[in-house]
């Protein structure tokens, strides 16, 4: 493994990367590509397909057990946290084409507002040229969304996400709305763990495959801790 700390935006939030995290990719590939095709979840804004994990997938969820046993110490070191619970699991495919995007899927979103949330990241079938960005938003200076700020945002990101053109597509660098404040390149076995009130989105270089199939399309790993 080849662990880092990151320090990103003003806020100066902790990211951690850790390169070669498993070792086995092949394997964990294997185990993604057997439980394909994924399903469309109802209710997500995810831009794409998600298997979520449960523990009667044998395989699937001991990968996903040895991971967050692996990532433990990290997210002790990074976060102050003694423990944390495992509150969702899925291997996921970004397959949305941009134009086909709805208005809030074009900007940069949070996953919770809870500093205790977080997301942690397995890149697995990565194209060239993909990752992760974080953001702020200009108009409020909001890096990392909390209850204290929630409000404020959501009625700014609404204003914001009315203006925005039909076929603007995925949000690439910054734009009028959220300035970009940091970059995480996609890595084959690259694990990145952040505070999922963060402001965030993919990064979805021009002419990626929008493929449903985990051989040929963005697949990742998914995993949502809560700390106790």
């Amino acid at each position: 493994m080849k662990p880092e700390l990151r320090r990103i935006g003003e806020g100066h939030n902790p990211v951690v990367v850790i390169d070669e995290f498993t070792g086995r990719l092949g394997e964990i590939l294997e185990i993604a590509e057997g439980l394909a095709p994924y399903p469309v979840l109802t209710g997500s804004y995810y831009p794409g397909l998600r298997h979520i994990i449960g523990p009667s997938e044998g395989a699937a969820y001991a990968y996903v057990e040895q991971l967050c046993e692996a990532a433990g110490p990290f997210i002790a070191g990074a976060f102050d946290i003694e423990g944390f619970t495992l509150t969702e699991a899925s291997f996921s495919m970004v397959t949305t084409a941009p134009s086909d995007l709805s208005p809030p899927q074009r900007a940069p979103h949070f996953d919770s507002p809870d500093p205790k949330h977080y997301a942690l990241l397995h890149y697995l079938h990565v194209p060239a040229g993909s990752g992760t960005a974080f953001y702020r938003q200009r108009s409020t200076g909001i890096e990392r969304v909390t209850e204290g700020n929630l409000a404020q945002f959501v009625t700014c990101a609404k204003r914001e996400a009315a203006l925005l053109l039909d076929d603007s597509g995925y949000i690439a660098g910054s734009d009028e709305f959220f300035e970009q404040v940091a970059t995480v390149e996609a890595v084959p076995d690259r694990l990145l763990i952040y505070q999922g009130g963060l402001l965030h989105s993919g990064i979805i270089p021009d002419g990626m495959s929008f493929s449903s199939d985990p051989r040929e399309g963005r697949l990742t790993a998914n995993l949502f801790v809560l700390g106790d």
